[in-house]
């Protein structure tokens, strides 16, 4: 199709020039035969085919070739370009003739506009043409880019839906089933009759197996943060890097599985709330074992800046607590009235009433009858 379009491109403007019933000089037609022959140039010069086009035009035979190399001119080439192609194939043959031949006024703008005409069309339709080609192109990028934009929000939107289904079944069927194994448990540890401890004991192993093909199912099995106690002293630094000036006293050490997350979490939920709602504040987080009990204690003074966050939030310290009673602790969050905030968490030192297996963080039981 390339080939035949070039030679259409050569052979027509040349066959015009040979139809020519006069011609003004000698070497109008081998100049014009020549610009025609030079046009498939204009595929990567075409700037050049334009130039080797003016002779045959002060010939007067060179509009045919010229048109075509000025058509190719505004379909590739800069405005500047394009500009300067015109002015030169206006201004010299219509100079040409404004010179060899006694025209008047009229005449002469006649020939000037007739110059024009014939070498800005041309170039102004190679330019239109280019111009819609790149529209049409960036419309189809556009198109393409809103459906990606569409089609990754619509999978935003399905994870996050998944996700918080997920959640919304981890913690509240994990919650009652976490209670059907510790209540199960406590069942079998206090009957004395062999039959309701050996069903006590089935029931624990049931509830837990539930709890891990829940979270199988869910794909929440192992993700859980396996952070602890020891890696509050990171979070503290991370938060020191936010800008927040905070003393640790950690005096804790040997801590359950379940306490030690615990502990970690009130820390970090704490510092968290102080960066939104208390920047600037002065924070002191304490460890520590009092009476066999461990005590988080996290007090940030006001706030020395304005907030970051104008969300009244609650939600946080809300799931906070249920995770603290779950391990048999409480919490206790205190405003007070020079604008300072304690958060305070009380927490079992031993095995809390839910042990690993018990945990929705823990598997099923391998042998319930041995529980």
């Amino acid at each position: 199709m390339v080939i035949l379009l070039e030679f259409l491109a050569v052979t027509v403007p040349a066959a015009m020039v040979l139809l020519a019933d006069g011609v003004p000089y000698t070497w109008s037609i081998p100049t014009a035969l020549a610009a025609c022959a030079l046009l498939p140039v204009r595929r990567w010069l075409p700037w050049l085919a334009v130039l080797a086009c003016l002779p045959a035009l002060l010939g007067g035979l060179g509009w045919p070739p010229t048109v075509v190399a000025l058509y190719r001119l505004g379909r590739t080439s800069s405005v500047r370009v394009m500009i300067g192609g015109v002015l030169l194939t206006t201004t010299l043959p219509a100079t040409l003739v404004v010179l060899t031949q006694d025209l008047t006024v009229g005449g002469i703008l006649l020939t000037y506009s007739f110059c024009l005409f014939m070498s800005g069309a041309p170039t102004a339709l190679g330019a239109l043409i280019a111009t819609r080609q790149e529209l049409t192109e960036s419309l189809s990028e556009a198109a393409r880019a809103r459906e990606a934009e569409l089609e990754a929000r619509e999978s935003n939107a399905r994870a996050s839906e998944r996700a918080r289904i997920a959640r919304e079944i981890h913690d509240a069927v994990g919650h009652h089933a976490t209670l059907i194994a510790v209540e199960s448990a406590a069942l079998a540890a206090t009957t004395d009759n062999p039959e309701v401890k050996a069903t006590a004991r089935r029931l624990r192993g049931l509830a837990k197996d539930a709890l891990s093909e829940m979270r199988a199912a869910l794909g929440l099995l192992n993700t859980e943060p396996t952070q602890s106690h020891e890696d509050i002293p990171h979070l503290v630094e991370r938060a020191k890097a936010a800008g927040l000036t905070i003393r640790l006293d950690d005096r804790t050490s040997d801590l359950p599985p379940s306490i030690s997350r615990a502990a970690f979490r009130v820390v970090q939920e704490a510092l968290t709330n102080v960066t939104k709602h208390a920047p600037g504040a002065a924070v002191q987080v304490r460890l520590s074992k009092v009476d066999g009990r461990v005590r988080v204690s996290v007090v940030n003074g006001p706030a020395q800046e304005p907030p970051t966050s104008t969300d009244p939030g609650g939600t946080g310290l809300h799931g906070l607590s249920e995770r603290v009673r779950l391990v048999g602790g409480t919490l206790k969050t205190t405003p007070r009235e020079d604008g300072s905030w304690e958060v305070e968490a009380d927490l079992p030192s031993g095995p809390s009433k839910v042990d690993a297996d018990d945990s929705t963080l823990g598997g099923s039981a391998r042998n319930p009858a041995n529980a």
